[in-house]
Parts: structure tokens; sequence; C-alpha cells
């Protein structure tokens, strides 16, 4: 491919950015990725040993995205984690909240699939498309537009033009700084702690999060040679909490008693709990892109929103946009109509800029009610969760929501649809 025969370029080749140049690459579009990490090592023992750090909750709507890529085939042959059920509650209270699969007449509420997978598995199939090039280990510096093409300098003196461009660069978009696109950002005074686990009581396919003082607390189901005696954690804490954490994840003194703080977190529910793998941590900060799309130019994923995660829905959302905007595009070109044009964009913003909002207002008001220890508030939140959970038509309802069906889905997102099947070279067929 020359240096000038893109149709799009698409800064960062995570899972958002890798799921997008793959249905833009699956239609025929010259891709080029820019990416400031290395490629995704591609190795057939991926899958196997201890999980990645790394995981990421998939809706039943981001499973048909990747199913119609063919990329779930792949990582379902290698290690994904269903959860049939999930169970929430107040730590500092009794209110409680089960969701089962068999309330919805569904197989499975969602799978955990560690990110490393994720990435091998888009990036095997990338490297199928002849349109699609990604460049990796470089780093975006410059970003200009010039006669209706950006123009984009990166760090190794090299430059690259395309009438469209994305940023996918994350939460901390360089992109979206260039573009000017200013964001609305919210210290929400957590830090997420991440680890890997081994539990004395299998979780038997249930998904657990606990409301603690300080805190949500969760324990994501995983599948390690057949067991289900291991969980990946999510702990969101205070800043100074968080380091104290991590910092016991260093040494084995230190995880053991990790693990008795997490057993006694979860109130002892799978027993007692092995700390197998550091324990990092990030900072929790919400952030929305004041606008979606400029001038031949549009932010998906974390460059566009990125949300507390105690939800687990920051990748979906990011499958989302990417899909919603191939859509667009796609559309647009069977049409004739230049890509670029402004209406097209803005209907990119519109169909998923409101659902994007709409969760990261949920999360911020479930943040605050949980964090909250007016006794009001607390009596207020026990009451409602078990409230709702003896009411069938509104926990149907959510589970809904859990599974991302909801709000205008892209048709390849969508539980029944006629505009794409899967042929048998595993490519989806409009």
């Amino acid at each position: 491919m020359k240096k000038d025969d893109s149709d799009v370029l698409i800064i960062g080749g995570g899972i958002v950015g890798s799921t997008l140049a793959l249905l833009l690459g699956e239609a025929g579009w010259r891709v080029t990725i820019v990416d400031a990490a290395s490629a995704p090592e591609i190795d057939e023992t991926l899958g196997q040993g201890k999980p990645a750090l790394r995981v990421s909750a998939l809706t039943a709507a981001s499973q048909r995205l990747l199913t119609s890529l063919d990329v779930w085939s792949w990582l379902a042959a290698r290690r994904v984690a269903a959860y049939r059920g999930m169970q929430v509650w107040d730590a500092e209270g009794s209110g409680e909240i089960g969701f089962d699969a068999d309330d919805v007449g569904v197989d499975a509420l969602g799978h955990i699939v560690e990110n490393e997978l994720l990435l091998a598995a888009l990036a095997r199939r990338l490297q199928a498309l002849p349109s699609v090039e990604r460049l990796s280990n470089v780093r975006l510096t410059g970003y200009v537009r010039d006669a209706g093409q950006a123009v984009i300098t990166m760090d190794n003196g090299e430059q690259r033009r395309a009438p469209l461009i994305v940023g996918a660069d994350g939460a901390n978009s360089p992109l979206r700084g260039m573009a000017g696109i200013p964001v609305r950002e919210r210290d929400t005074g957590q830090a997420a702690v991440v680890t890997t686990v081994r539990t004395g009581i299998g979780h038997g396919g249930v998904a657990r999060q606990t409301f603690l003082a300080t805190g949500p607390l969760a324990f994501l189901p995983l599948i390690v040679e057949g067991r289900d005696d291991h969980c990946s954690i999510v702990w969101s804490t205070t800043p100074g909490e968080a380091r104290r954490l991590t910092a016991l994840g260093e040494t084995d003194e230190g995880r053991v008693q990790l693990g008795v703080e997490l057993a006694r977190g979860l109130g002892g529910r799978l027993g007692d709990v092995e700390v197998i793998d550091a324990a990092p941590h990030f900072p929790i900060t919400q952030r929305h892109a004041q606008r979606y799309v400029d001038d031949g130019l549009a932010l998906v994923g974390d460059a566009a929103h990125s949300l507390h995660p105690l939800a687990g829905q920051g990748v979906n959302l990011g499958l989302m946009d990417a899909a919603v905007l191939a859509e667009e595009w796609i559309r647009a070109r069977r049409r004739g109509a230049p890509a670029g044009d402004r209406r097209i964009l803005a209907r990119y913003e519109r169909r998923r800029r409101n659902d994007n909002a709409a969760m990261l207002a949920a999360m911020q008001g479930f943040q605050r009610l949980f964090g909250s220890q007016q006794p009001a508030l607390r009596l207020a939140r026990n009451w409602g969760l078990s409230g709702v959970d003896r009411l069938m038509p509104v926990k149907r309802l959510l589970i809904r929501q859990a599974l991302g069906e909801y709000g205008d889905l892209p048709e390849r997102c969508q539980a029944t649809s006629a505009s794409w099947e899967l042929a048998e070279d595993g490519k989806g067929r409009p």
C-alpha cells in the first residue's frame, strides 16, 4: 500500500480500533492503523496457563459482532468464560438482586474474555486482509487538515494522509487534543485494582459484585483448564487504599493478606481466596468528548467516552461505536455519497452519543448512591435492590440492557438480522 493510498487512518490499534479496521477492511476499504503499542502476538499457547490481568465482560450484542467477523470462534476455542448468573448486593445493608439467563431465555448473560486474547484474535483476522496496513510502535506527533485530507506526522518522521481519520487512541486521546475537541472530565475519587485469584469454592458461572463502603468489588468468573475456581478481580476504592492493595500484591506475604481481605470483602461467598498475580491499579476518571466528529474525523471508544468500570460496559460501548460508524460509512459509499460528509458523521454521533451519555450518567448515579453513608440513602438503595429483585418485568428489562440489547443497534449486533450472513470463508456479507 502506498503512503497516500488509505481511505481512512485509524489512530489506535486496541480492541475498538482493530474492530473498526476489520469492519471496513472486509468491505474493501483501504485502512491504515497507527498504533503506539507493539503488534499483538498471535501465539498458539495463548489461552493456556495463568489468565491475563486485563479482561472484558462482553455482552451478547458484542458477541454477535465478533461472530460475524469470524473472531469469536478462535476465541472460544481457546479461553472464554460464560456467566449465566449475576449477584449484586450491598455489603453495608441487606439489599440484594440476582439475575439468571433463564429469566430471559438465553444461554448466557455475557462472557469474560482476556484482552490479550481478543486483540490476538482481531490481529489474526486483520492479517488476512490485504487492504489493511498496521504501523506498530509509532506515535502520533502532528495532525492537520489539508485540501480535504487528514495529514498526520509520526515520531519516526513519516507522514501519512487520507480523507478520513478516526481517533481510537484511548481516554487521553492525542488526536482528540490535536483536533481541538474539548472533553468534560470528572474525577470519580476512586482507583481500580485488578488482579487474578483462585477461590476455594467454584464460582458456578456467576458474576458477583458487592458494594463496600469504599467502592464496588467485582469477582468476574474465569475458566482455567476446565475449572471454575478462578476469578478476575476489579476492586474500585479510594486512591490511598488502592496504593496499599497494590503494594500487598508485590510480595508473597502481602498477597496472602490481600486474599484474606478479598474473601472478607465478598463476605466469604467463594471461600478462601488466593491471589496469583500482581495487583496494579489505575485512576478512574469519567470523560465525555463534547462532540464525536469534526471535518473528516470521528472519535470512537475511550477517545469519545470513558466511564466507571462498575458495570463493565466500556469496551461494549466502544464496539458499538465502531459498528455504527462502519455501518454509516459503508452505507454512504454504496449510495455514492462522500463518507466524510458532515451529515453522515452527524448521524453516527446522533446514534451513539445519547446511549453513551445515558450510561455515563447511570454510572455516576450508582457511584453516588452506593458511596453515600447517609441513612436515608442506605435504606433506599437496600429497598431498591430487594424490591427490584421481586419484580420480574423490571429484572428482565435490566437483563436486556446487560445483554447490550438497547438503543439504536447496528444491524450486525441485533438479535435477529437478515442484513448479513456468515459465508463459508467466515467473512460477514451484507
